[in-house]
């Protein structure tokens, strides 16, 4: 591998495009649903740093850490750990250009990790210094801003969408791992049989099998590392988020962290925890007589709790606050109440279950939503928005309107982000034709 210093971005030399397009392509590339940003990204890239594969390895997305582009021949095939063991390899805000493992094999690659410690790697489609490599980092040093604000503002539909692969996730990662412990326990179940003669052969392939096993019990371990934040870690980039409110308020603080050894909490739990208690503490800082704020998590094996209260004259628009936080409540099946004592203060609890519901029986959806509409739901559960929903069934965007307007009717709800959630409940977002794309 060869390293290069990082270098502050300039405009490309002797590049000859209009950089007012530039700027507008790179705008639509940090649009939209962060599943696939990757493929604008991708796009964006194509004519100026021509690659077969592009991947975004962040751990700012728990749900989805890879976002891939590309051959997928290639980007099917390319690990956590293979990403993980790269962006090791390289400094923050550095790159690099050379041989890397990736997708099981060792490959040319372009890789950027930018200072806020979200890799890039490009597959070119030559083997050569990609051109104006301070360009290409800049770019994606927008994107990587992009990604870490979307996951900040922790919205309904990234929500939904994160819960849905994380789920999904779980339920392979579980699979896989039983189907080979069963097969590797029956392995050594026989190698270890006093049948057997040839001790060496047996001892050897008993070796083998254990090591195999240790080696599937790691990854597991590793994929739940990525995937998953401890209480206190979650609770100490809180205060991180919170600060800035209260820096030049006079508002007495108090911080009530959970307990270090609980246990740990899902990536999605965690960012809707945080986005959802500063949400709350910025409602009630904005009252000009707040003079205590208490911000206190609680977390236990089912469920993590936040409670937020203030000492003021408990003036509060409830009503105003319920709708900013009901949206990211619901998606994760939050209970929510809001109370305000005049005289006294504000109080506002939300508890957050750790386990996303129980998938339910397909069946449970109405049943006159046609196929086609049953298409349209698993993909908005999926995070898809119009324009990639038409572009990914064949039909106008015009067409996907009509169908979600049927489905929010036919579902009784009244936004996509709840019709989400309910293809999330009943299970169909990984039906979605495409849903693998960005998977990770």
């Amino acid at each position: 591998m060869t390293d290069e210093a990082h270098t502050p971005a300039q405009a490309p030399a002797g590049d000859a495009a209009d950089p007012v397009a530039d700027l507008h392509a790179l705008r639509e590339a940090v649009s939209g649903p962060l599943a696939e940003i990757a493929r604008r990204f991708s796009r964006l890239l194509s004519a100026r740093w021509p690659h077969r594969a592009l991947v975004i390895f962040t751990l700012e997305c728990t749900g989805r850490p890879r976002k891939v582009a590309g051959e997928r021949a290639i980007v099917d095939r390319v690990t956590i750990e293979e990403l993980a063991a790269l962006k090791a390899s390289i400094a923050l805000g550095e790159r690099m250009s050379g041989h890397a493992r990736l997708a099981g094999a060792q490959r040319w690659v372009w890789a950027l990790r930018d200072r806020s410690d979200t890799l890039l790697v490009l597959l070119p489609r030559r083997r050569a210094e990609p051109a104006h490599p301070s360009a290409l980092a800049a770019a994606f040093g927008i994107v990587a801003t992009s990604i870490r604000q979307q996951v900040a503002q922790a919205s309904p539909d990234y929500l939904a969408e994160s819960r849905a692969a994380s789920s999904e996730r779980a339920r392979a990662t579980a699979e896989l791992t039983a189907a080979h412990e069963a097969a590797l326990t029956g392995i050594l179940t026989t190698l270890r049989s006093s049948r057997l003669d040839d001790r060496s052969a047996r001892g050897a392939a008993a070796d083998a099998a254990s090591k195999a096993l240790i080696a599937l019990r790691a990854r597991r371990e590793a994929d739940r590392n990525h995937s998953e934040e401890a209480p206190d870690a979650a609770f100490q980039r809180l205060l991180k988020e919170v600060d800035p409110l209260l820096r030049h308020r006079e508002v007495a603080a108090e911080f009530v962290p959970p307990s270090a050894d609980g246990g740990p909490l899902p990536g999605e739990v965690a960012y809707g925890a945080r986005a959802i208690t500063h949400d709350i503490a910025l409602a009630l800082t904005a009252q000009s007589d707040v003079a205590r704020l208490r911000i206190a998590w609680t977390c236990d094996d089912a469920a993590l709790a936040v409670d937020v209260r203030d000492q003021s004259e408990g003036v509060l628009d409830a009503a105003g606050l319920r709708r900013t936080l009901d949206g990211r409540a619901h998606t994760l099946g939050a209970g929510l109440e809001v109370e305000s004592v005049p005289g006294w203060g504000n109080r506002v609890a939300v508890r957050l279950p750790l386990a996303p519901p129980a998938p339910q029986a397909d069946q449970r959806l109405p049943a006159d939503l046609n196929r086609r509409e049953r298409e349209v739901l698993a993909l908005v559960a999926a995070g898809r928005r119009n324009r990639a929903i038409a572009q990914e069934l064949g039909v106008a965007e015009s067409t996907v309107k009509f169908h979600i307007s049927a489905v929010l009717k036919k579902l009784g709800v009244a936004t996509r982000g709840e019709a989400a959630v309910i293809g999330v409940r009943a299970g169909i977002a990984a039906d979605a034709p495409g849903a693998r794309d960005g998977a990770g």
